[in-house]
């Protein structure tokens, strides 16, 4: 790698300073003359209008999240957000995008919220000094991750479809429509949208439960050994499943003091109803674990099916309740009493059985196929990074090289 030197970053780019000129996330405009690019995951976070904070010097600026390590290439005039902000402009002779897809490359440590560019400042790392050599990198990498976006974008399209897919199944199971397929016995006779069918009633979600409640509201003690203590982060949005690879603990002795109702057992089914609200956990299997207030339990009476309320709190009927309810600012949350109080369309243990079986009948292909598109979108993005990994090892095959 001929002309390619050790360098840091500060041997490449410039920090604008952005004293007196960050605007407060609860400033953010809707619609506005400038955007506001912070540090969040979406590119731009909101608008203001006034011209005066419109950050210095010209574009293209690279973004640095301090708190979160988010990477933005900003080719146009913006305001910056909130707190931890870093803009960073290419110096003479480095091409900005170049750069922008350098830093994706260099490895620093995840120290969660604390702030991570000190330690992006003091890595080193090969940097090519002839321009010619940069920008046909940076042409080549655009050409490739060209056909992986386009593979992204066909894999995404096909989630959303199953998306849409599993929501109109589900909305069609607790109109009791999918009964009417199933059993000529249970069709619907002229019932009109959103009226339940023969012989359901509404009930309120306390009323088909033992118990509703949450968990704990305080920080437990951490201990080296004992009961996995669970948080909402340890939830998998996509799955419903709990991760205990990744969890604190809380000593036995706590675990034994605490109330019957936040220790889940085999029946129950958890309700995320924090920040990603509305993910039901279905819990069948053996073990003691107990978890934060952000999570609620409904314990079910003898006569209500786990699996018929864990796929209901999945449908778009009760997600709407979940969503009006929601309350806060930062993160919304549905409250306790708001959760007891869902209505919900209550039928016969015999139906529960049968929506169960004609849901799943409908979904198990649709949720394997998503299953592998989530698989496939993990791969394309380990691809991502491998080309990347090449392209600044000098490996990628550019021009007649």
């Amino acid at each position: 790698m001929d002309n390619w030197k050790i360098k840091k970053l500060g041997e490449v780019c410039d920090k604008i300073s952005l004293n007196k000129i960050k605007i407060k996330q609860k400033e953010y405009l809707i619609e506005g003359k400038y955007p506001v690019i912070d540090q969040g995951q979406e590119l731009i976070g909101g608008y203001f209008n006034n011209e005066d904070l419109l950050v210095p010097n010209e574009p293209p600026y690279i973004i640095f999240g301090d708190h979160t390590k988010v990477k933005k290439f900003i080719p146009f005039k913006f305001i910056a957000g909130a707190d931890g902000v870093k803009v960073l402009k290419a110096k003479k002779n480095v091409n900005p995008k170049f750069l922008y897809f350098l830093l994706h490359t260099i490895k620093i440590e995840n120290k969660g919220y604390a702030r991570h560019f000190q330690l992006l400042e003091k890595e080193s790392f090969l940097f090519p000094e002839d321009e010619k050599v940069q920008q046909a990198i940076v042409s080549k990498i655009e050409e490739l991750f060209s056909e992986l976006d386009q593979g992204i974008a066909a894999l995404k399209k096909a989630q959303e479809q199953l998306k849409t897919y599993r929501q109109s199944v589900l909305k069609w199971a607790f109109e009791g429509k999918l009964l009417a397929i199933k059993n000529e016995e249970l069709k619907i006779k002229n019932q009109k949208e959103g009226e339940l069918p023969e012989g359901w009633e509404w009930k309120k979600l306390k009323d088909i439960s033992s118990d509703v409640s949450d968990g704990d509201h305080q920080a437990p003690p951490k201990s080296v050994e004992g009961i996995p203590f669970i948080t909402i982060s340890n939830v998998n949005k996509i799955t419903g499943k709990i991760d205990f690879s990744d969890t604190f603990k809380v000593n036995v002795e706590y675990f034994k003091n605490l109330k019957e109702n936040r220790k889940p057992k085999i029946g129950d089914v958890l309700y995320t109803v924090t920040g990603s609200f509305g993910i039901p956990i279905i819990i069948d299997f053996e073990k003691d674990f107990c978890f934060q207030r952000h999570i609620g339990l409904i314990r079910l009476l003898p006569e209500i099916s786990q699996k018929w309320l864990y796929y209901l709190l999945q449908s778009p009927q009760i997600y709407a309740q979940a969503k009006e309810t929601a309350t806060g600012t930062a993160q919304k949350t549905v409250a306790l009493n708001s959760l007891r109080n869902f209505n919900i369309p209550y039928c016969s243990h015999t139906e529960q059985h049968l929506i169960v079986q004609a849901i799943e009948s409908r979904l198990s292909v649709a949720d394997k196929l998503a299953e592998n598109i989530h698989e496939s979108l993990q791969k394309a993005e380990t691809l991502r990074q491998s080309i990347l990994k090449q392209a600044f090892e000098g490996k990628l095959k550019i021009g007649n090289s």
